[in-house]
C-alpha cells in the first residue's frame, strides 16, 4: 500500500473530504517532490478519489519531471483564482465538509482555500498525514539508524579537533565538513563553550575555546531526506565545581525518561519521568524546555515529548530524549539521544555513550 492509500484511508476515519499541502516536509513525505516554493501559490490537492496540482506556468515544465498527477496551471497574468475554481469543481465528490490545510502553508495562500469553502470544517495536517509521518517503516528506520551513525562520526571529528584556541566556529566547521564528506547535507552545528553552553539554544560564535572550559555540541545533519540530532558533553580539563553532580543528574533523568516511554504510554508522562529526576534534586527550575521532539523528514516534528502531550506512543515512532540543566553565568548540561520506540521499549539510535568527554592537551 503506497503512501496515497494510506492518507485516503486516514482521511476516511477522520471524515476528511480534502487535504491540501503546500512545498515542504509533507509533500514531500507523500510523493517524493519538492517543488520551488515562492510566492506564487504551488499547492497539492487530494481528496478520497482524485488528485491534482495548482501550479504556476513558471514551475510547470520543472514539476513536471518528478510527477504526471494533473497539472492545473496559471500565469502571473491570469493569477491562480480561476483555476482553484477549476480544481475545486473538477475533484468534488460531494461537499467539501471537513478540509485539512497543511499547517506550514502561507497564510495567504491558505486563504486562498478558505476563501472558497467558507462553509467547510477546516483541520490541520496532524490528524492525518502528521499520524502517518510519527510512525516510521522499515526502510524509514534504517536510514534513521545510517544518519546517526553519520552524526556519531561529525562529533568525534569536533572532539579529535577541540582545544585551546580554536573558536566555536572553527568546531563548527568541522562538524559541517564531516557531514558533507559523508554524503550529508550540515543541518546545524550548535557549539556552546564556557558560560555560553547555559543557552540552550546559543548561537555558535567567535568566542575562544580555553582551558576548563564545559562544551555543548548539539549537531545534524540530513541524509536521504531524513535528520540526526544528537547532543553530548565535552570539557577541556577537568571539569568545573558542581560538573559531575549535574551531569548525572541529567543522565539519571534520560534513564527514567527510557524506562518511561514504552508503547501506549502517553508522551507526557515521559516528560515527566524526566523532570521529576530534576526536579527531586533541586535543579527543577533549570530545565527550561520539554523533553524531546520527533525525528524525521524534519528535526522537529511530531510526536512532541513535552508535559502536555496527550499522544499515544506506539511503536514505529522516532523522538529524542534531551532533559538538561542550564545554570546562567556558569555552564549548562544537555545530553541527548534519538530513539525509535519498538515492542519492549526504546532503541537508542547513537553508539556514542553519554558520559563526559574529558579532552586534555
Amino acid at each position: 500500500m503506497d503512501k496515497l492509500d494510506k492518507l485516503r484511508i486516514k482521511m476516511k476515519e477522520q471524515n476528511v473530504d480534502l487535504v491540501v499541502l503546500s512545498p515542504g516536509a509533507n509533500l514531500n513525505w507523500l510523493l517524493g517532490v519538492n517543488p520551488h516554493a515562492d510566492e506564487r501559490p504551488l499547492l497539492f490537492f487530494l481528496t478520497l478519489s482524485g488528485s491534482a496540482f495548482l501550479m504556476p506556468e513558471l514551475e510547470a515544465e520543472s514539476a513536471r519531471q518528478y510527477t504526471d498527477i494533473d497539472f492545473y496551471n496559471w500565469s502571473d497574468a491570469t493569477g491562480p483564482l480561476e483555476a482553484v475554481d477549476e480544481i475545486l469543481s473538477d475533484l468534488r465528490d460531494f461537499s467539501y465538509r471537513t478540509i485539512v490545510i497543511d499547517d506550514t502553508m502561507r497564510a495567504d495562500h491558505a486563504a486562498l482555500i478558505q476563501d472558497k469553502l467558507l462553509n467547510s470544517n477546516r483541520l490541520f495536517t496532524a490528524s492525518t498525514i502528521g499520524t502517518l509521518r510519527m510512525q516510521k517503516d522499515a526502510t524509514e528506520q534504517e536510514i534513521l539508524r545510517i544518519n546517526a551513525h553519520q552524526a556519531d562520526i561529525a562529533m568525534r571529528k569536533a572532539w579529535d579537533i577541540i582545544k585551546p584556541g580554536l573558536t566555536e566556529e572553527n568546531i563548527a566547521l568541522a562538524i559541517q565538513n564531516s557531514f558533507s564528506d559523508q554524503g550529508a547535507l550540515p543541518q546545524f552545528s550548535i557549539v556552546a563553550s564556557g558560560s555560553n553552553s547555559a543557552f540552550p539554544h546559543h548561537q555558535t560564535g567567535s568566542r575562544k575555546l580555553k582551558e576548563g572550559d564545559v562544551i555543548v555540541i548539539d549537531l545534524g545533519g540530513k541524509f536521504e531526506g531524513y535528520a540526526s540530532d544528537i547532543t553530548r558533553m565535552s570539557t577541556i580539563g577537568p571539569p568545573p565545581k558542581e560538573y559531575t553532580l549535574v551531569h548525572q543528574i541529567v543522565d539519571d533523568a534520560v534513564c527514567a525518561a527510557m524506562a518511561a516511554a514504552r508503547p501506549g504510554q502517553i508522551a507526557k508522562n515521559v516528560d515527566r519521568a524526566a523532570r521529576e529526576v530534576i526536579e527531586k534534586a533541586g535543579f527543577g527550575k533549570y530545565f527550561v524546555h520539554r523533553t524531546g521532539h520527533g525525528l524525521g523528514s524534519e528535526i522537529h516534528e511530531p510526536p512532541f515529548i513535552t508535559s502536555t502531550s496527550e499522544t499515544i506512543l506506539e511503536p514505529g515512532m522516532v523522538f529524542s530524549i534531551e532533559p538538561g540543566i542550564y545554570m546562567p553565568d556558569k555552564f549548562g548540561v544537555r545530553l541527548e539521544e534519538i530513539v525509535i520506540l519498538v515492542d519492549n521499549g526504546p532503541e537508542i539510535l547513537s553508539k556514542i555513550p553519554r558520559e563526559l568527554n574529558v579532552i586534555n592537551h
